[in-house]
């Protein structure tokens, strides 16, 4: 399964790369995020339990975040729960008028026979697309916006694909 979730946004790369970054504070700015615990970090790398929910569904992985801030990106790597070995990188780039922000996931899963079919059916149209178009729609009010008003947000649905 291989995704690519691209918004453009109207704000700096550093507002935007702070709120990509910053994900123990998700919960509170991200309503289809239930929680985010930093179970461990050393150096530049973090490891995360993440839960969400997609629509009624919860969700919840386990990851490694690393942080890399003067390429303006953030690399995870699943390391627990069904997606586990999935490869996810925010980049951020300054475009006109603002910034581009894609998030690619990539998942190979490792499951005889059925594997492919679940990751690029199932894993990635009804989970992997809506949760990260959420996420970049939500982040893009915030920096657009600013977080002062926060409005109730639309629900998770799928986010601009390449």
């Amino acid at each position: 399964m291989h995704t690519e979730t691209v918004a453009h946004i109207d704000g700096s790369a550093e507002a935007v790369f702070a709120y990509a970054a910053r994900i123990e504070d998700w919960p509170r700015l991200l309503p289809h995020y239930r929680s985010v615990r930093v179970i461990a970090s050393a150096g530049g790398e973090r490891l995360v339990e993440m839960r969400a929910r997609r629509g009624r569904i919860p969700v919840g992985w386990w990851a490694r975040q690393v942080v890399l801030p003067a390429e303006r990106r953030i690399r995870y790597t699943h390391v627990r729960g069904v997606t586990r070995g999935m490869e996810v990188e925010w980049r951020i780039t300054p475009a006109a008028g603002g910034v581009v922000v894609t998030i690619v996931h990539d998942l190979r899963l490792g499951w005889p026979l059925i594997g492919r079919i679940v990751a690029d059916r199932i894993i990635g149209p009804k989970f992997v697309e809506p949760i990260a178009g959420a996420t970049l729609r939500r982040i893009k009010w915030l920096v657009e916006h600013g977080p002062a008003a926060v409005p109730a947000p639309a629900q998770a649905g799928g986010g601009a694909k390449r």
